[in-house]
């Protein structure tokens, strides 16, 4: 089987052993957005033909490709659910190359009835899902996920805006005009986690990366990654992890600063492997109906 990971702005293909294992990748930053005039079939096919030459007859798609602006809108499936209710739910894509079904996106709402969604995510958990009764996992990134497992299903989720808030803050407000480029600076992080840990509202904290600026008490090489600390900080904060494990799913740098904010605000983090992707499209796949 081959399964595709294919988001806004990448794509990774995997073909796969029908015990999961991974026996070859393909990855190219040819998210949805990058798609000349929609062609998805051809894309696909310049990717995988290879593959498809070799006799795979099946792919198995998750990620944005089954969003609005993808190949294929699929429904949202609602929480809870597990890999048996994805497969359940799989929606045909119009391939002619190959047998071809896309895993739908799961909904929840939080507390005062806002829609949540995510596409891409829940499979990914999946991945990870194998040994984990319950528990918590969060998939760091623009729109990060903290979702929580009960009795091997994912139960419910919040998004987190950090990531894109970040870019937004440091490309388009003053406080990027205080900020040099550079590599990543780990006491400015942990300065801005630190802050991010005293009382007071977030838009009153981000103030402060500008006048500690002003004051001499934050460089503008450090300036990007104190502004990470504290935005990481508020987030995992919020989703009060403290005395419980999370899972950590995804690209391990980020995942890294994430496990750095978990244990200061009292978690124990534990890094997932980065082919969680892989392994949940395997796993959906296996319960598939292909016919």
């Amino acid at each position: 089987m081959i399964g595709v990971d294919w988001g806004t702005s990448g794509f990774r293909a995997f073909r796969l052993a029908p015990d999961g294992t991974i026996l070859d990748r393909h990855e190219a930053a040819r998210g949805i957005t990058q798609i000349a005039d929609g062609d998805f079939a051809g894309c696909l096919r310049g990717a995988i033909g290879g593959w498809l030459a070799d006799g795979e007859t099946r792919v198995l798609l998750s990620g944005m490709i089954g969003s609005r602006q993808g190949w294929v809108e699929a429904p949202y499936l609602p929480c809870p659910a597990n890999a048996a209710d994805l497969a359940d739910a799989l929606v045909p894509v119009p391939f002619d190359d190959a047998t071809t079904l896309l895993v739908p996106g799961l909904s929840d709402s939080d507390e005062a009835g806002v829609p949540e969604v995510m596409r891409g995510e829940e499979t990914q958990i999946i991945g990870v899902l194998a040994g984990l009764e319950e528990g918590i996992t969060c998939l760091p990134g623009s729109h990060s996920k903290w979702a929580r497992i009960g009795g091997g299903r994912i139960t419910a989720y919040r998004t987190y805006l950090s990531g894109e808030a970040f870019a937004a803050l440091r490309g388009g407000t003053i406080l990027g005009r205080m900020m040099q480029d550079g590599p990543d600076d780990a006491a400015g992080f942990e300065q801005g986690l630190a802050r991010s840990l005293d009382p007071g509202h977030l838009l009153h904290h981000l103030f402060g990366v500008r006048s500690l600026g002003l004051f001499g008490r934050l460089s503008e090489q450090a300036s990007a990654s104190y502004l990470s600390g504290l935005l990481i900080g508020h987030e995992v904060r919020a989703a009060r992890p403290a005395g419980q494990t999370v899972h950590l799913i995804g690209a391990a740098a980020l995942c890294a600063l994430y496990a750095r904010a978990i244990t200061a605000c009292g978690g124990a983090p534990v890094i997932e492997t980065a082919d969680a992707a892989a392994r949940g499209l395997a796993i959906i796949g296996r319960i598939a109906r292909w016919t």
